[in-house]
């Protein structure tokens, strides 16, 4: 089963380019994070990998300095923090 959602993953980057995908807000791309997960963790993993960022790759994202240190965070739609090595750097 691990090897039908990395097929499916493969066959989506090679049957559209991708100039045509959906921008991620993260820095590493939805289907690359799902892919590296599934491939090292199985396919468990990998559906959670994937749940999560199908949950969270949306609207509903606050960007924001940290009053800390003055570093760019995200608050996602499920309240999680993420710090600015991980936001796409589109919004950075």
């Amino acid at each position: 089963m691990k090897f039908l959602l990395l097929f499916a993953i493969r066959s989506y980057w090679f049957l559209i380019p991708e100039s045509k995908r959906r921008q991620c807000i993260f820095r590493k791309s939805c289907s690359n994070f799902v892919y590296e997960e599934t491939f090292k963790n199985g396919l468990l993993k990998g559906l959670s990998a994937l749940k999560f960022r199908y949950q969270n790759c949306a609207s509903g994202f606050i960007i924001f300095d940290n009053p800390i240190d003055g570093k760019k965070m995200m608050s996602l739609p499920n309240q999680q923090i993420i710090q600015e090595n991980e936001i796409a750097k589109r919004f950075l």
